[in-house]
Order: structure tokens, then sequence, then C-alpha cells
């Protein structure tokens, strides 16, 4: 029962390789069929548990009601959107997203259920640092605004260089991984090489030092949590 509950769960979640949109799209009959046939396999495996377990227990696991809407979920989305296609109108399959559910929360999970509680634990402590690097983003944001918004700068394409805030948000806020280096500091550095010193300085702060505090805080955080989880489980 668990080598093919956790078969028919890495089934169901490969879908999404063939699904469209894909590079090796599959018939929608074809992968909706096999999408059935995962449900159904979850369906029973879930009416087994609830055969060998109290009901008022089954009923009180969070993880079974789980199970059941993510199933009710994919029914529902899967059959509204073979209705749709029919009738020739595009829509989104947005039940994807709780196919994950089926892989944390049925019982043979236990490691991955403690591994994301522990990721979820995680989070509230992880806010602050995360808050304050958006601040820096957004203040460096608004002083590039102040700095280049005004010099009818060009970019290679000959776009207008950071004039719109959004746009120098999302800017900088890839600069921290840096991906877009030097392309987004080259129109700035070909006016007066000066304004490098701006990019230096914010990759130093954001990149440098607050990637690295932000990395330790979530290892720390998701380690200790890891501790107590362990320390609870054996005691």
């Amino acid at each position: 029962m668990q080598a093919a509950t956790y078969f028919f769960i890495f089934l169901n979640l490969s879908l999404v390789l063939f699904e469209e949109p894909a590079v090796y799209p599959l018939p929608f009959l074809a992968t909706s069929l096999i999408e059935v046939l995962c449900l159904l396999v979850f369906s029973v495996r879930l009416m087994h548990f609830a055969k060998v377990t109290p009901r008022n227990i089954f009923w009180k696991d969070t993880k079974n009601i789980c199970v059941m809407v993510a199933i009710l979920m994919s029914l529902t989305d899967l059959a509204i959107f073979g209705a749709l296609r029919i009738y020739n109108v595009r829509s989104v399959r947005w039940s994807r997203i709780v196919r994950p559910i089926f892989l944390i929360n049925f019982a043979e999970s236990r490691q991955i259920r403690r591994a994301f509680r522990s990721i979820r634990n995680t989070f509230p402590e992880i806010t602050y640092v995360f808050l304050l690097f958006m601040f820096s983003v957004l203040m460096f944001s608004l002083m590039a605004l102040k700095l280049f918004g005004e010099r009818n700068l060009r970019t290679a394409e000959g776009l207008p260089y950071f004039t719109n805030y959004l746009e120098i948000v999302f800017d900088l806020y890839v600069l921290v991984t840096t991906a877009n280096s030097p392309d987004v500091m080259m129109p700035a550095f070909d006016f007066s090489w000066w304004y490098a010193l701006f990019f230096i300085t914010y990759v130093i702060i954001n990149t440098y030092i607050f990637m690295s505090v932000f990395l330790a805080v979530v290892y720390n955080n998701y380690r200790k949590h890891l501790k107590v989880m362990h320390g609870g489980v054996k005691g």
C-alpha cells in the first residue's frame, strides 16, 4: 500500500511535464484519465485508512481533511476545464497547485511533513529580516529614481532608463541575484563612471550582507525547529 501510494503520488506530480503548456504535451484525454486514476487511488487509500481508524480520530485529523478537499478541488477543476475545452474556451488548471498536498498529508509521509512543518514555523521568524531587506531595496530604488530619472538616459534598446519606480524596484531586486549585472548599470556608467559607486554599494549591502544574514537566519531557525520537533518525537 505504501509503495502504491508513493507511485501514484509521483505519477500525479509528473503530469505537469505533459500537460499544456509543456514541451512534450500529451492529449488532454490521456492526462485527465491518468489524473482520475490517481485521484481514485487516493480516495481508496483514504477509505482504507478510515476503516482502520476510529471515526472521531479520523475526522479530527487535518491531514485527512486536506486530502479530501484536494481530491474534490482537483475533480471539480478537471470537470470545469474539460467542459470549457469542449466549447473551445481557454482556461487555467488552477488545481495543479494543490497536488503537493497529497505528498505531504498522507500518513506515509511523516518525514516530509516534519520538514514542511519546520519550514512553516521558520517563516514568521525570518519575516523581519525579509522586510528589512525589502525596505533597503525600496530605498535604493527611490535614490535611483532621483539620480537617473531626470537625466534622459536610454537603455541599449532605446527605452527610458530608470524613470518608472516599480520597474526600478524590479531591476534592483533582480540585481541582488546579479542576473542582470552589469547591464543594468551600463547606461548610468556611460553617462558618468561615478554612478558605478551606487550599484557597487547596493550589491555590497544587499547581495553580500543582507543575503548572508538572511541565509544565516533561515538556517538557524530551521535547525532550531527541527531539533525541537525531533526532541518531541523522541520524547
